[in-house]
């Protein structure tokens, strides 16, 4: 099937803006710019409209939280151990959370959703695109990272139970364990190989924790504070870990240090409150002042803090406090896809990118602004 988009404004994200067309075949763009039309495609005239890639959110528990059903059908925190490492948040996710919906209604096709912060090591996220009608169907790359936190969160939960940890210090430690714990089963594993005997010790814990020495996953790593921000930064030094800082609300302070460790971040959610202490320093300046160092930023809204479908508001809103409108798309497309290692896939676009494309009546950052279509490999998924 081939779909031209024709006579749209078109936002590329690593080009400049243009009116013209974007061709689609076998769900991939087949070419930009100025395309004539044919009797052989099915022309959709987007003259006055505007056309960007689909948004990305690199930190979301939508479909964990499902709307409605009330905090007893959460499936968002396994609270009954600190080191929970293979929990799989697919496992939890719940397709026909109405969010979807709505998260499409705002341009959004694509999430990384993992767990809540309440354990140190909390589990395996996965990315899914909004289409289909089970997991597996919306299901892009599972395992994608290793959700783990540190600050207030881990301590409120197991203080509440009387255990381990029930401070930072505490919860460094418990993830310290598991990374020590998870060398000596890889060693233990491959001395069993090199003498020829087959190993019947699995343990599913540290089957994760073999992937993220091996580099082979990235350990998302929730932290508010310049304190917790750096025992994340100290714990991944000392296990040679890959990291992306989730939140990182006092970054902003650290951007120097951040950008010369060249450590991604997934900033926020912006438009909320301080709910507790480790938050109190939340600055809306934040991404203007890591942008200008060159910090890789995405920016998410956590849902369901904020549900997805106002993602573009909360960008439009951070431009009020000097963020660059171009900066922000960049936060919303291709900087998330790079964090999620999908950018030649995902995140603007380009010749040979996977045709998940939105249709607004306006530009995304002006309120009066709606989507009007959403198409993800090629297929309508959404039409108001």
């Amino acid at each position: 099937m081939k779909l031209l988009f024709k006579n749209a404004t078109v936002i590329p994200i690593t080009s400049k803006p243009f009116v013209g067309d974007v061709l689609v075949e076998d769900g991939k763009i087949k070419k930009v710019g100025q395309i004539r039309s044919s009797r052989s495609f099915e022309t959709i005239d987007l003259t006055g409209k505007f056309l960007l890639p689909g948004f990305i959110d690199a930190h979301a528990h939508i479909g964990l939280y499902p709307e409605g059903l009330g905090p007893t059908e959460s499936e968002g925190n396994e609270m009954t151990d600190p080191v929970t490492a293979h929990l799989q948040a697919i496992d939890a996710f719940y397709p026909e959370d109405e969010s979807i919906k709505k998260a499409l209604s705002g341009g959004v096709t694509t999430a990384f959703i993992v767990m809540g912060s309440a354990n140190p090591v909390g589990g395996l996220g996965f990315v899914a695109k909004f289409r289909g009608k089970t997991a597996l169907e919306m299901c892009l790359i599972n395992p994608a990272g290793v959700k783990m936190a540190l600050g207030e969160n881990p301590k409120r939960v197991y203080s509440e139970k009387k255990t381990m940890p029930t401070t930072r210090m505490g919860t460094a430690a418990i993830i310290r364990s598991f990374l020590l714990k998870s060398e000596d089963y890889m060693k233990k594993k491959e001395q069993g190989l090199k003498e020829g005997k087959q190993f019947f010790e699995r343990d599913p814990k540290y089957e994760v924790g073999e992937k993220l020495l091996k580099r082979e996953l990235p350990a998302r790593i929730h932290a508010h504070r310049v304190d917790d921000i750096v025992t994340a930064v100290r714990i991944a030094e000392e296990f040679n870990l890959k990291i992306v800082l989730e939140h990182c609300t006092e970054g902003y302070k650290l951007a120097d240090f951040l950008a010369s460790k060249r450590i991604p971040v997934v900033a926020g959610p912006l438009m909320t409150f301080a709910t507790k202490l480790e938050l109190r320093y939340m600055s809306m300046e934040a991404l203007k002042i890591l942008t200008q160092k060159n910090v890789l930023v995405a920016l998410m809204c956590d849902h369901p803090v904020i549900p997805l479908e106002f993602a573009s508001v909360q960008a439009a809103v951070a431009m009020r406090y000097g963020v660059k409108e171009e900066e922000l798309l960049k936060m919303l497309t291709i900087n998330p896809a790079k964090i999620l290692g999908l950018e030649d896939r995902l995140g603007s676009i380009e010749i040979g990118k996977d045709a998940d494309l939105v249709v607004w009546s306006g530009h995304p950052f002006d309120m009066k602004s709606t989507v009007e279509q959403v198409y993800i490999d090629g297929e309508l998924v959404y039409s108001k």
